[in-house]
Protein backbone atom coordinates (compact mmCIF):
# COMPACT_ATOMS: atom_id res chain seq x y z
CA UNK A 1 0.00 0.00 0.00
CA UNK A 2 1.16 3.35 -0.88
CA UNK A 3 3.24 5.57 1.91
CA UNK A 4 4.58 8.87 2.24
CA UNK A 5 6.61 11.13 4.21
CA UNK A 6 5.24 13.92 7.04
CA UNK A 7 6.30 16.33 3.89
CA UNK A 8 4.24 14.87 1.17
CA UNK A 9 1.48 14.21 3.61
CA UNK A 10 1.34 17.44 4.42
CA UNK A 11 1.37 19.00 0.85
CA UNK A 12 -1.41 16.92 -0.23
CA UNK A 13 -3.77 18.27 2.78
CA UNK A 14 -3.08 21.64 1.81
CA UNK A 15 -4.12 20.87 -1.79
CA UNK A 16 -6.60 19.60 -0.84
CA UNK A 17 -8.23 22.33 0.95
CA UNK A 18 -7.23 24.27 -1.80
CA UNK A 19 -9.21 22.12 -4.18
CA UNK A 20 -12.30 22.03 -1.81
CA UNK A 21 -12.38 26.32 -1.94
CA UNK A 22 -12.37 26.43 -5.67
CA UNK A 23 -14.20 22.91 -6.41
CA UNK A 24 -17.07 24.23 -3.93
CA UNK A 25 -17.69 27.68 -6.56
CA UNK A 26 -16.73 26.66 -9.90
CA UNK A 27 -15.67 22.89 -9.88
CA UNK A 28 -12.45 21.41 -10.76
CA UNK A 29 -10.65 20.43 -7.86
CA UNK A 30 -9.38 17.21 -9.12
CA UNK A 31 -6.82 19.62 -11.43
CA UNK A 32 -5.67 20.26 -7.87
CA UNK A 33 -5.83 16.58 -6.54
CA UNK A 34 -5.03 14.24 -8.97
CA UNK A 35 -1.67 15.61 -9.84
CA UNK A 36 -0.71 16.12 -6.52
CA UNK A 37 -1.17 13.01 -5.69
CA UNK A 38 0.55 11.42 -8.88
CA UNK A 39 3.26 13.82 -8.02
CA UNK A 40 3.44 12.62 -4.69
CA UNK A 41 4.20 9.18 -6.42
CA UNK A 42 0.81 7.33 -6.77
CA UNK A 43 0.12 4.76 -9.31
CA UNK A 44 -2.78 6.15 -11.71
CA UNK A 45 -5.31 3.87 -10.30
CA UNK A 46 -4.41 4.51 -6.97
CA UNK A 47 -4.34 8.60 -7.31
CA UNK A 48 -8.13 8.37 -8.82
CA UNK A 49 -9.67 6.11 -6.32
CA UNK A 50 -8.02 8.52 -3.36
CA UNK A 51 -9.31 11.25 -5.24
CA UNK A 52 -12.84 10.27 -5.46
CA UNK A 53 -12.57 9.50 -1.62
CA UNK A 54 -11.16 12.34 -0.31
CA UNK A 55 -13.49 14.65 -3.35
CA UNK A 56 -16.56 13.45 -1.15
CA UNK A 57 -15.83 15.30 1.64
CA UNK A 58 -15.39 18.56 -0.53
CA UNK A 59 -18.66 17.61 -2.42
CA UNK A 60 -20.66 16.77 0.67
CA UNK A 61 -19.80 20.25 2.65
CA UNK A 62 -20.63 21.74 -0.15
CA UNK A 63 -23.90 20.22 -0.57
CA UNK A 64 -24.96 20.39 2.82
CA UNK A 65 -23.92 24.42 2.82
CA UNK A 66 -25.87 25.16 -0.02
CA UNK A 67 -28.53 22.74 1.61
CA UNK A 68 -28.54 24.83 4.43
CA UNK A 69 -29.41 27.81 3.29
CA UNK A 70 -32.25 27.02 1.25
CA UNK A 71 -30.43 26.84 -2.61
CA UNK A 72 -31.30 22.82 -2.74
CA UNK A 73 -34.04 20.80 -1.59
CA UNK A 74 -32.35 17.49 -1.22
CA UNK A 75 -35.24 15.52 -0.67
CA UNK A 76 -36.89 16.64 -4.05
CA UNK A 77 -33.64 15.71 -5.75
CA UNK A 78 -33.01 12.39 -4.51
CA UNK A 79 -33.89 10.68 -7.51
CA UNK A 80 -31.49 12.39 -9.97
CA UNK A 81 -28.82 11.63 -7.11
CA UNK A 82 -29.67 8.15 -7.61
CA UNK A 83 -29.20 8.52 -11.34
CA UNK A 84 -25.97 10.65 -11.01
CA UNK A 85 -24.46 7.60 -8.67
CA UNK A 86 -25.80 4.74 -10.98
CA UNK A 87 -24.29 6.32 -13.48
CA UNK A 88 -20.75 6.64 -12.31
CA UNK A 89 -21.22 3.14 -11.18
CA UNK A 90 -21.84 2.10 -14.66
CA UNK A 91 -18.96 4.58 -16.12
CA UNK A 92 -16.22 3.06 -13.70
CA UNK A 93 -16.81 -0.16 -14.28
CA UNK A 94 -17.13 0.43 -17.83
CA UNK A 95 -13.93 2.60 -17.91
CA UNK A 96 -11.78 -0.26 -19.51
CA UNK A 97 -13.95 -1.08 -22.21
CA UNK A 98 -13.61 3.01 -23.48
CA UNK A 99 -10.58 4.01 -25.14
CA UNK A 100 -9.93 6.93 -23.14
CA UNK A 101 -8.24 8.59 -25.82
CA UNK A 102 -11.10 9.89 -27.33
CA UNK A 103 -11.86 11.59 -24.49
CA UNK A 104 -8.28 13.29 -24.28
CA UNK A 105 -8.98 14.93 -27.82
CA UNK A 106 -12.67 16.27 -26.87
CA UNK A 107 -12.26 16.82 -23.35
CA UNK A 108 -10.11 20.16 -23.63
CA UNK A 109 -11.89 21.43 -26.49
CA UNK A 110 -15.13 20.94 -24.20
CA UNK A 111 -13.93 22.73 -21.98
CA UNK A 112 -12.94 25.97 -24.08
CA UNK A 113 -16.32 26.18 -25.14
CA UNK A 114 -17.70 26.20 -21.59
CA UNK A 115 -15.39 28.64 -20.31
CA UNK A 116 -16.69 31.01 -23.47
CA UNK A 117 -19.68 30.05 -23.05
CA UNK A 118 -19.86 31.32 -19.32
CA UNK A 119 -17.32 34.38 -19.93
CA UNK A 120 -19.10 36.07 -23.55
CA UNK A 121 -22.85 34.95 -22.82
CA UNK A 122 -24.53 38.09 -21.30
CA UNK A 123 -27.39 38.20 -18.76
CA UNK A 124 -26.06 35.11 -16.85
CA UNK A 125 -26.90 36.23 -13.50
CA UNK A 126 -28.21 34.41 -10.21
CA UNK A 127 -31.79 34.86 -11.85
CA UNK A 128 -33.62 31.82 -13.20
CA UNK A 129 -34.42 31.61 -16.75
CA UNK A 130 -37.14 29.58 -19.33
CA UNK A 131 -35.88 25.99 -19.19
CA UNK A 132 -35.29 24.47 -22.43
CA UNK A 133 -35.32 20.73 -21.28
CA UNK A 134 -38.77 19.34 -19.28
CA UNK A 135 -37.34 18.83 -15.43
CA UNK A 136 -38.05 15.08 -16.19
CA UNK A 137 -36.24 14.30 -18.94
CA UNK A 138 -33.07 16.70 -17.82
CA UNK A 139 -33.19 13.89 -15.11
CA UNK A 140 -33.64 10.88 -17.02
CA UNK A 141 -30.92 11.41 -19.54
CA UNK A 142 -28.37 14.51 -18.76
CA UNK A 143 -27.78 13.82 -15.08
CA UNK A 144 -27.00 10.01 -15.59
CA UNK A 145 -24.94 10.65 -18.66
CA UNK A 146 -23.09 13.51 -16.92
CA UNK A 147 -22.96 10.77 -13.94
CA UNK A 148 -21.35 8.30 -16.31
CA UNK A 149 -18.39 10.51 -17.69
CA UNK A 150 -17.62 11.21 -14.14
CA UNK A 151 -17.25 7.13 -13.18
CA UNK A 152 -15.13 7.10 -16.72
CA UNK A 153 -12.74 9.53 -16.95
CA UNK A 154 -13.68 12.28 -14.16
CA UNK A 155 -12.30 16.08 -14.85
CA UNK A 156 -14.65 18.77 -15.71
CA UNK A 157 -17.68 17.02 -14.38
CA UNK A 158 -18.62 19.80 -12.00
CA UNK A 159 -18.61 22.03 -14.95
CA UNK A 160 -20.88 19.86 -17.75
CA UNK A 161 -23.21 20.14 -14.51
CA UNK A 162 -22.83 23.67 -14.54
CA UNK A 163 -23.36 24.54 -18.27
CA UNK A 164 -26.21 21.81 -18.40
CA UNK A 165 -27.88 23.62 -15.52
CA UNK A 166 -27.78 26.83 -16.82
CA UNK A 167 -28.20 26.44 -20.69
CA UNK A 168 -30.73 23.95 -20.51
CA UNK A 169 -32.50 24.03 -17.01
CA UNK A 170 -32.94 27.53 -16.68
CA UNK A 171 -30.98 27.83 -12.95
CA UNK A 172 -29.34 31.26 -12.50
CA UNK A 173 -25.80 31.01 -11.28
CA UNK A 174 -25.84 29.93 -7.88
CA UNK A 175 -28.61 27.90 -7.83
CA UNK A 176 -26.72 25.72 -10.67
CA UNK A 177 -24.00 25.38 -8.47
CA UNK A 178 -25.62 24.24 -5.52
CA UNK A 179 -27.49 21.80 -7.52
CA UNK A 180 -23.86 20.93 -9.08
CA UNK A 181 -22.65 20.09 -6.06
CA UNK A 182 -25.29 17.62 -4.80
CA UNK A 183 -25.04 15.74 -8.20
CA UNK A 184 -21.21 15.72 -8.18
CA UNK A 185 -21.20 13.97 -4.52
CA UNK A 186 -23.51 11.53 -5.67
CA UNK A 187 -21.57 10.68 -8.26
CA UNK A 188 -18.17 10.89 -6.73
CA UNK A 189 -20.40 8.24 -4.24
CA UNK A 190 -20.74 5.44 -7.45
CA UNK A 191 -17.35 6.37 -8.86
CA UNK A 192 -15.71 5.74 -5.26
CA UNK A 193 -17.36 2.31 -4.60
CA UNK A 194 -16.24 1.11 -8.03
CA UNK A 195 -12.69 2.12 -7.07
CA UNK A 196 -12.91 0.86 -3.59
CA UNK A 197 -14.17 -2.62 -4.45
CA UNK A 198 -11.26 -3.56 -6.63
CA UNK A 199 -9.13 -2.01 -3.78
CA UNK A 200 -7.72 1.02 -5.39
CA UNK A 201 -8.10 3.72 -2.32
CA UNK A 202 -5.33 4.29 -0.17
CA UNK A 203 -7.43 5.23 2.96
CA UNK A 204 -4.88 7.57 5.56
CA UNK A 205 -4.37 9.52 2.57
CA UNK A 206 -7.69 9.83 1.44
CA UNK A 207 -9.10 10.54 4.64
CA UNK A 208 -6.75 13.01 5.76
CA UNK A 209 -7.18 14.72 2.48
CA UNK A 210 -11.25 14.70 2.47
CA UNK A 211 -11.17 16.58 6.19
CA UNK A 212 -8.90 19.51 4.50
CA UNK A 213 -11.63 18.80 1.78
CA UNK A 214 -14.36 19.27 4.09
CA UNK A 215 -12.91 22.53 5.71
CA UNK A 216 -12.37 24.39 2.11
CA UNK A 217 -15.53 23.30 0.66
CA UNK A 218 -16.97 24.87 3.61
CA UNK A 219 -15.24 28.28 3.44
CA UNK A 220 -15.69 28.49 -0.52
CA UNK A 221 -19.12 27.66 -0.23
CA UNK A 222 -19.76 30.81 2.22
CA UNK A 223 -18.23 32.86 -0.22
CA UNK A 224 -19.91 31.54 -3.05
CA UNK A 225 -23.12 32.41 -1.48
CA UNK A 226 -22.61 35.79 -0.55
CA UNK A 227 -20.99 36.76 -3.54
CA UNK A 228 -23.03 34.60 -6.40
CA UNK A 229 -23.00 34.78 -10.82
CA UNK A 230 -19.77 37.46 -9.54
CA UNK A 231 -17.36 35.05 -8.36
CA UNK A 232 -18.64 31.92 -9.80
CA UNK A 233 -18.72 33.11 -13.29
CA UNK A 234 -14.94 34.33 -13.43
CA UNK A 235 -13.31 31.43 -10.96
CA UNK A 236 -15.77 28.87 -13.58
CA UNK A 237 -14.07 31.10 -16.84
CA UNK A 238 -10.49 30.09 -15.30
CA UNK A 239 -10.91 26.99 -13.84
CA UNK A 240 -12.23 24.92 -17.48
CA UNK A 241 -9.10 27.00 -19.00
CA UNK A 242 -6.76 25.87 -16.20
CA UNK A 243 -7.74 22.46 -17.03
CA UNK A 244 -8.19 22.41 -20.55
CA UNK A 245 -4.46 23.59 -20.38
CA UNK A 246 -3.59 21.14 -18.08
CA UNK A 247 -5.21 17.92 -19.95
CA UNK A 248 -3.26 19.47 -22.72
CA UNK A 249 0.18 19.54 -21.39
CA UNK A 250 0.05 15.95 -20.17
CA UNK A 251 2.71 14.29 -22.30
CA UNK A 252 0.16 11.16 -22.67
CA UNK A 253 -2.51 13.05 -24.63
CA UNK A 254 -2.72 12.11 -28.35
CA UNK A 255 -2.77 15.88 -29.68
CA UNK A 256 0.42 16.46 -28.37
CA UNK A 257 1.88 13.08 -29.41
CA UNK A 258 0.03 13.97 -33.41
CA UNK A 259 1.65 17.05 -32.91
CA UNK A 260 5.21 15.71 -32.05
CA UNK A 261 5.38 13.18 -34.89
Amino acid sequence: MFELGADLFAILVVAAFVAGFIDSIAGGGGLITVPALLLAGMSPAEALGTNKLQGLFGTGSATLSYAAKGHVDLRTQLPAASLAFGGAVAGALLAVYVPGDVLRVLLPVMLVAIALYFALRRGLDDTDRARRVAPALFTATLVPLIGFYDGLFGPGTGSFFMLAFVALAGYGVLKATAHTKLLNFASNIGGFAAFAAVGVVSWKVGLAMGAAQFAGARLGSVVAMRNGARIIRPLLVLTCLALAVRLMMDETNPIRIWLAA
